[in-house]
């Protein structure tokens, strides 16, 4: 359960896709939009994506998680295209027998989806200019 959207997340959708009954732990982490990032006011914010390889890389990561921590179910959605300020960009979800692996395997799948996945933020900021965020082959600022 990996997919990568254009338009908003759906988290009843997810936690539906989610369910169970064989597991009592449940954990989320949805990632939003904030207007702020390293001292600079944010105005809006875009997502990229190499769309094959990240399909590849996010269903790798799902299944590492399935088994290290011996997980019911577990769920990776990323939105791409432009993002308003609040909204969520990342719904990852584990489904496992108890709290614990839910936790561990839900903060290992964002961690690597943030590490390996080939999605790229381009953040523009309040009073102009832009970057790439957590990009080093494509930072560049704009003029400010």
């Amino acid at each position: 359960m990996i997919e990568i959207v254009r338009s908003a997340l759906v988290p009843h959708q997810y936690l539906r896709a989610l369910e169970d009954r064989s597991c009592g732990g449940l954990a989320v982490f949805e990632g939003r939009v904030r207007d702020h990032n390293e001292g600079h006011a944010v105005e809006s914010l875009e997502y990229e994506c190499y769309e094959p390889m990240a399909l590849l890389q996010m269903e790798a990561i799902r299944r590492t998680a399935l088994q290290r921590w011996g997980l019911g179910k577990a769920l990776i959605v990323h939105r791409v295209g432009a993002i308003p300020i609040g909204e969520g960009a990342v719904w990852i979800g584990a489904m496992a027998p108890h709290r614990a692996e839910a936790f561990e395997a839900c903060r290992f799948m964002i961690d690597e989806v943030k590490v390996k996945v080939p999605i790229w933020k381009r953040e523009s900021y309040v009073g102009g200019g832009h970057s790439w965020v957590g990009c080093a082959e494509h930072s560049h600022t704009a003029s400010r």
